[in-house]
């Protein structure tokens, strides 16, 4: 049977790529995924050498065709992204080329975007006509809605499929890595997540390896939704600070949600042993075991600045990171 273990957190910074990386080394026998797409960090610290490379697109973007827009508006008037750019003109007057009193503010294209009021028709006569409009759909603002594809009256808007980012397969010193790239601004963030987690399983299966250790997003939106979900396992990496005894509860409440069984761990206790044991009374009552605690140690700065996990080095916390990972079981069989 493949096991999945996820690590995740309620933000980033709180050491659960360190982790991972850890982890991975330790295993030595596991498929590594990292599923923060949209800062994937641990091919920093594992040094990946690319076997496969692939596109990944998911969702749509509208794209105007100039040659057969009208110049109407309605695309402008219906977008509640702001996407839709005026380039130029947009049906104001043009008296000898500009227009006087016409302040900009589009209530004539939202009201009439078709521009058939006769009240306007007789002020475009006067002024001397339209200037011909020109539209732009701005690609990072467009949510893919769809909405101005459907209404647009010449048909001029097309809808293509987007490009929303890549997805990786590496050889690591530690076993096989999937990790991704979100493109900036795209979305779908949550569909490559689970593009990473089944990539992970087939080479988990094809290979013949025992355990998936998952890289989670921080949070608990989309992206970390589609990083627990059918999971063996979670561990919950915390610090002692208020803000992370408030990450924990909710990252807890979603894990209980799905009926994950999870496991704590107190990063950096000994900056605040108090707040450490509160966390920890807290996530027992919450129905999380206690799976252990990491000191502060700042050679684990040291050890990423030389793209190492930190079991590969002498650090102080390593002898912790060894005891939680040893720690670790699901149904009384060991995962470490």
């Amino acid at each position: 049977m493949i096991r999945e273990l996820v690590i995740v957190s309620g933000k980033g910074g709180t050491g659960k790529t360190s982790l991972a990386a850890s982890f991975a080394l330790l295993s030595g026998q596991a498929v590594v995924a990292d599923c923060d797409v949209d800062a994937s960090d641990l091919p920093l610290l594992l040094g990946p050498r690319l076997r496969d490379r692939r596109e990944f697109w998911s969702g749509k973007t509208a794209v105007i065709r100039a040659t057969d827009c009208t110049g109407c508006g309605v695309c402008l008037g219906l977008c509640r992204y702001d996407a839709v750019w005026r380039v130029r003109g947009a049906g104001e007057i043009a008296a000898e080329g500009e227009t006087p009193n016409c302040e900009e503010c589009e209530s004539c294209l939202r009201s009439c975007p078709e521009r058939t009021n006769a009240i306007i028709r007789d002020m475009m006569g006067l002024g001397g006509g339209p200037r011909s409009a020109e539209y732009k759909i701005d690609p990072t603002a467009c949510d893919g809605c769809g909405l101005c594809v459907r209404f647009c009256p010449a048909g001029a808007i097309d809808f293509p499929d987007r490009l929303c980012g890549e997805w990786m397969i590496s050889d690591t010193r530690c076993g096989p890595l999937v990790h991704a790239r979100l493109t900036g601004a795209a979305e779908n963030s949550g569909k490559l997540v689970s593009t990473v987690r089944r990539e992970a399983r087939r080479i988990a299966e094809s290979e013949n390896r025992p355990l998936i250790i998952v890289d989670g997003p921080p949070g608990i939106g989309c992206p970390v939704i589609s990083s627990v979900t059918g999971a063996t396992f979670a561990l919950t990496v915390t610090e002692p600070t208020v803000s992370g005894e408030h990450d924990l509860e909710r990252i807890l409440a979603l894990t209980r949600h799905f009926d994950i069984p999870t496991a704590v761990c107190v990063n950096k206790w000994d900056i605040n042993a108090a707040m450490t044991a509160r966390i920890e009374d807290q996530a027992r009552k919450a129905g999380a075991r206690i799976a252990g605690r990491i000191r502060y140690d700042p050679a684990v700065t040291a050890a990423q600045i030389r793209a190492r996990a930190v079991v590969e080095t002498d650090a102080p916390s390593a002898e912790d990171i060894r005891r939680v990972w040893g720690s670790l079981e699901f149904e009384g069989d060991s995962i470490g």
